[in-house]
Parts: structure tokens; C-alpha cells; sequence
């Protein structure tokens, strides 16, 4: 089954970019040439769309989206109280949500979320990795690839991941006033300090991809 991207490139109009032509008022021509240029994305794994999303455009041709980032903490880990931030976000207007949890629990509060939300759903799969580890320096790349395969097969439609950090950019990068701002980027920088090898997630970028195109994760 072809990715929305690659229809689009075979010049083929998707169920998926006609339901965001009618919402975003474009005809479907424009939403396929904008997919394949590459200016716009629809964030719709294949998995969730079998359980009622509604797919949305994002790109300079749709109108602004609203994202709300939501998820448990070590602290406060409840799945009923999760499902209710996904329920009033969606209410007030929120065209995504993404699940940023850290607690415990996550693969199943995450399913839950998933299951229920009609918009697409995003993560940053390193958390789930710095969460499962001790250390994030005990990571290997195959275990950020599993994490991965288990939330892109759990359904979620688009996620965050780090790949453009490189081992050269870290000494520009503790010059900084504000060091890395990302959780993620940072616990990415840690781990190649800790083995003085590249980034893992841009030596590892065509077996991510792999995985993204299995399920047509954005």
C-alpha cells in the first residue's frame, strides 16, 4: 500500500486527501501536488485510520493547526484523567494531540489515547526509551528502533525524533547560553558523549524510514 507521499508523486488522489480537500476548501489536485511536493503532510497511519481518524493537512497551504501536548508524569499517572486532557483539548479546538508521558504506563495509556482520539496523535519515542533505561547511554540502536515499530504499530501518526543533532554540533552547542533546550535532543547529545559515536538516529535515518513507511507515519 503506498504512503500519501508516494500517491501523490503517481499522481493518484487518496480517500485521505479528499477528506482534507473538502475541510481545508481546496480542490484535491492542490492537496495532492502540495503532499508530493513535499510542503504539506497528513498525518495518518494506517493503523489509526482504521479506528476513525480524521485526517488533517498541515502545510502552508491548509490553515493553522493547533497542537496540545499532553501525557502522565512520574509523579501523576492516570489513564482516565489522560483520556479527559485528549477529550477537552479536542473540544476547545485542538486539530492534534501528542502524547509526551514519562511516567509509568505509557504503552497503555498510549493505546488508550490512540484508540479514542479522532485527531492524529504524535510522540517523541525517546522518552518512552529514557523512561524503560536506567541510563539513556545503555541505549543501543536497535532499542530505539523496537520503540519505534511498537508505537508506529500501536498507531500513532506522527512523532519527534532527533535526528539532526551530530556528534560535530556539540561543541557549538555547550557554547550556547541555553545549552540543548530539547529533552530530547539533549538525552540524544548525552549518549553520544557517553559512547564518542555519531548520532544513532541519523546513522540508523534509512531503517527509521523504513519503519515510517510501513505505516505511513509523518
Amino acid at each position: 500500500m503506498p504512503t500519501q507521499i508516494e500517491a501523490a508523486r503517481a499522481g493518484k488522489i487518496t480517500p485521505e486527501m479528499e477528506f482534507v480537500a473538502e475541510s481545508e476548501r481546496l480542490s484535491v489536485e492542490c492537496v495532492r501536488d502540495e503532499v508530493a511536493r513535499g510542503r504539506m503532510v497528513i498525518p495518518a497511519n494506517v493503523v489509526h485510520l482504521k479506528k476513525g481518524l480524521k485526517p488533517i493537512g498541515i502545510g502552508v497551504a491548509c490553515r493553522t493547526k493547533i497542537n496540545a501536548n499532553l501525557g502522565d508524569s512520574a509523579l501523576q499517572s492516570d489513564v482516565v484523567c489522560e483520556l479527559e486532557k485528549v477529550f477537552c483539548a479536542i473540544s476547545l479546538g485542538a486539530d492534534t494531540v501528542m502524547d509526551l508521558s514519562t511516567g509509568p504506563d505509557i504503552v497503555a495509556i498510549r493505546q488508550r489515547i490512540i484508540d479514542a482520539s479522532p485527531v492524529p496523535v504524535g510522540t517523541v519515542p525517546i522518552y518512552q526509551v529514557a523512561e524503560e533505561l536506567t541510563d539513556i547511554a545503555d541505549m543501543t540502536p536497535q532499542r530505539f528502533l523496537d520503540v519505534v515499530e511498537q508505537q508506529a504499530a500501536q498507531g500513532v501518526d506522527y512523532m519527534t525524533i532527533h535526528c539532526a543533532l551530530l556528534k560535530e554540533h556539540l561543541p557549538l552547542a555547550a557554547k550556547r547560553v541555553t545549552g540543548i533546550v530539547s529533552r530530547g535532543g539533549a538525552l540524544i547529545a548525552k549518549w553520544m558523549v557517553a559512547h564518542n559515536e555519531q548520532n544513532p538516529l541519523y546513522t540508523h535515518f534509512d531503517d527509521l524510514c523504513d519503519i515510517m513507511r510501513e505505516y505511513d507515519v509523518t
